[in-house]
C-alpha cells in the first residue's frame, strides 16, 4: 500500500523524489536505534548520522500495517480505517517530501513536514472518498481531520505547539482549496492541482505568508 500512496503524491505534485518508501521502511521496533525502540510512535520518520554519512529510516509498526492489509483504505476508505491510514500516508508524506527536497538541495523545517503531512491527509483523503463513493461529496472531511482531531497532550510543550501549528495552518490551506476540490467544473478542480504544485515548491517562510494571505478562517 505504500508505494501506491507515494506514487499517487508524486502525481499530485509533480514531485518525483527519485526513491522508493519501501527500501527504507523498517516495520519492527528492535530495528530502530537502541535510543528511540520505547520513544517511537507507529510512525517515526528518523535521519541518522553514521560514520559521516547521513541516512534515512521510516519507521511504521507492523501491526498498523496488517490492519491496512485486512481493511484496505485504497479500496475503501472509511470510520474503520481512516485513523491507521492517516498514520501510513503521514509517514510517506514525511518521507516523499524529506527526499524530494533534498534531491533539489533544498532546507526543510519540522514544520514544513509536518504541515505538508496535514495537506496530505486531506487531498489524498478527499481523492480516495471521491473515487470510491462518486454520489457523496466529502464535505465532512476538513472538519474530522481539522477539529475533530486534537493533538496528544502527553507530548512536550515544543512538539504539542509544532502540531497544533501545523493543523492550523493546514487547515487555513485546505479550506482555501475546498471550493475547487468540490466544484463539478474541471478546470477549477485543476486550478486545485496548479495551486497544491505552487504550495509544495515554496519555502518555508512562504508557505506561511502564502496562508496568511489567503485571509481564511478555517
Amino acid at each position: 500500500m505504500l508505494h501506491p500512496l507515494q506514487r499517487l503524491l508524486e502525481s499530485i505534485y509533480d514531485a518525483p523524489c527519485g526513491h522508493d518508501v519501501r527500501d527504507y521502511l523498517v516495520t519492527e521496533r528492535r530495528h530502530l536505534p537502541r535510543e528511540r525502540r520505547e520513544l517511537a510512535a507507529d510512525e517515526e520518520l528518523l535521519v541518522l548520522e553514521q560514520e559521516h554519512c547521513n541516512y534515512v529510516m521510516l519507521y511504521i509498526d507492523s501491526a498498523l500495517l496488517e490492519r491496512l492489509r485486512e481493511r484496505d483504505p485504497l479500496r475503501a476508505l472509511d470510520g474503520g480505517n481512516i485513523a491507521d491510514f492517516w498514520v501510513a500516508l503521514e509517514g510517506v508524506s514525511h518521507f516523499a517530501c524529506l527526499m524530494w527536497n533534498a534531491g533539489h538541495a533544498r532546507g526543510l523545517s519540522l514544520l514544513d513536514l509536518e504541515l505538508q503531512a496535514e495537506v496530505d491527509k486531506y487531498v489524498v483523503s478527499f481523492w480516495l472518498l471521491r473515487a470510491q463513493y462518486p454520489g457523496h461529496i466529502p464535505r465532512e472531511l476538513h472538519h474530522v481531520l481539522f477539529v475533530r482531531t486534537h493533538v496528544d497532550s502527553s507530548l512536550p510543550p515544543a512538539r504539542q505547539k509544532l502540531y497544533a501549528a501545523a493543523t492550523y495552518y493546514a487547515a487555513q490551506f485546505c479550506t482555501a482549496l475546498q471550493s475547487s476540490l468540490l466544484s463539478s467544473r474541471l478546470a477549477q478542480r485543476r486550478g486545485a492541482i496548479v495551486a497544491l504544485r505552487r504550495f509544495y515548491r515554496l519555502s518555508s517562510a512562504a508557505k506561511l505568508r502564502y496562508i496568511e494571505a489567503l485571509g481564511v478562517r478555517a
